[in-house]
């Protein structure tokens, strides 16, 4: 009954900025430790940011200054806002509780970077 549903993604230039939001339902947003994850081509998923029920946040070393996760307790949505972009940075983006267990993937939202 978990469900996240991911929109935003899309093309950018390398140097630009995407917000990508993130829908839960049947979870509450502000219960859970949640995580931004993301898969590119010929590569495992990896995490890049994730918040605690509580409010603090992490990041992979790789978007580190560059990337802010957030979220809105009353739309019970997640967000990510990246900036400064780099073809690395294109993959699929998902966003699921940190216990995946609890869970679920969602189709994810395509990032393209690219001139």
């Amino acid at each position: 009954q978990v469900q996240f549903v991911e929109s935003g993604g899309g093309l950018v230039q390398p140097g630009g900025s995407l917000r990508l939001s993130c829908s839960a339902s049947g979870i509450i947003v502000s219960d859970t430790a949640l995580g931004w994850y993301r898969q590119a081509p010929g590569k495992q998923r990896e995490l890049v940011a994730d918040i605690t029920s509580g409010g603090i946040t992490d990041y992979a070393d790789s978007v580190k200054g560059r990337f802010t996760i957030s979220r809105d307790n009353a739309k019970n949505t997640v967000y990510l806002q990246m900036n400064s972009l780099k073809p690395e940075d294109a993959a699929v983006y998902y966003c699921n509780s940190r216990l995946i267990s609890k869970g679920s993937w969602g189709q994810g939202t395509q990032v393209t970077v690219s001139s």
